[in-house]
């Protein structure tokens, strides 16, 4: 496993006026690994170093894959690694309807389509050579866009499967300011710089699904705001993603969290660490006999 480089990113610093919030948000879905621990720890660093609060938040909307037994796990984890938290943990499972409201006022606002077609079709309408979004997924290509609403009303009631889709031409038409969208960008020192970003890259993103009544998209922007957070630190392959974000802040008019995305813990071969991988877990390192202070210290944290 290799040590991040500057892994004192969240350095010294700054004082800011009021009490920062900040949240470290895994999804039960698998084991915790090396990497989380290391957002976890720059999450910890840079809450004392703001003064601020550390909130934990399972993010675990997918109920089919997210289990009671990877939360414990990774609770055990975190008290492990000497981490603790304000407040009890939230978990997003339990707040659907929140979630659901906001969809619906973006609905509201003809902002959604309903879309009916699957993966495969996607991908094979996109094309080989079609555009992709920032995840490398086909970029998808309005299919459903405009289907007359009495027939995707039929398709509903008939139990057709479908995803709920932001219309993205019609959001940005609303909600872009004069000048275009940007994030407040924490940088090392604990200044922040604004960064343009661009929705326009995702395309019509999925918003719901029949089986998972929101999206990560949606959960998170919603959850952050009712929670208070004003620091958002995650890792870089989130970047990216934080674009929608802003675009869901501007047209549920929510406050705009300050971000930072860490860099990312790789293993020996340079490839980023991830449950789908099979890398190793904190409890296996645990059962090996690694001690919570070694694994710190290889992260380049001294303390928890």
């Amino acid at each position: 496993m290799q040590q991040p480089a500057n892994a004192d990113e969240a350095v010294t610093g700054a004082s800011v006026q009021g009490r920062p919030v900040l949240r470290f948000a895994p999804s039960p879905n698998g084991y915790l690994h090396a990497g989380h621990a290391y957002s976890a720890l720059v999450n910890a660093r840079l809450a004392r170093r703001l003064g601020g609060r550390l909130l934990l938040r399972f993010e675990d909307i997918d109920l089919t894959r997210c289990r009671p037994e990877f939360e414990a796990a990774a609770l055990e984890d975190l008290e492990w690694l000497g981490l603790r938290f304000d407040g009890p943990p939230r978990r997003q499972s339990e707040h659907f309807d929140a979630y659901a409201a906001h969809i619906g006022r973006l609905t509201a606002m003809g902002l959604t389509y309903p879309c009916f077609c699957s993966r495969r079709q996607i991908a094979a309408a996109a094309g080989p050579d079609g555009p992709r979004d920032p995840d490398g997924a086909p970029l998808y290509p309005g299919l459903c866009r405009h289907i007359p609403a009495g027939e995707a009303r039929r398709r509903i009631a008939a139990g057709e499967p479908h995803a709920l889709r932001l219309d993205m031409a019609a959001a940005l038409r609303r909600a872009l300011p004069p000048g275009g969208l940007a994030m407040r960008r924490l940088t090392p020192a604990l200044v922040t710089e604004p960064v343009p970003v661009d929705p326009a890259a995702w395309g019509d993103v999925v918003l719901a699904r029949k089986e998972t009544p929101t999206s990560y998209h949606v959960s998170v922007v919603v959850d952050d705001a009712l929670q208070g957070v004003t620091h958002v630190v995650r890792g870089q392959d989130l970047e990216a993603a934080t674009a929608v974000h802003r675009l869901l802040q501007q047209l549920w008019g929510l406050p705009e969290p300050v971000y930072f995305h860490h860099r990312l813990v790789r293993d020996e071969t340079g490839g980023k660490l991830a449950k789908s991988l099979g890398s190793k877990p904190l409890r296996q390192l645990r059962a090996e006999g690694v001690a919570a202070a070694e694994l710190r210290a290889s992260l380049g944290f001294a303390e928890p």
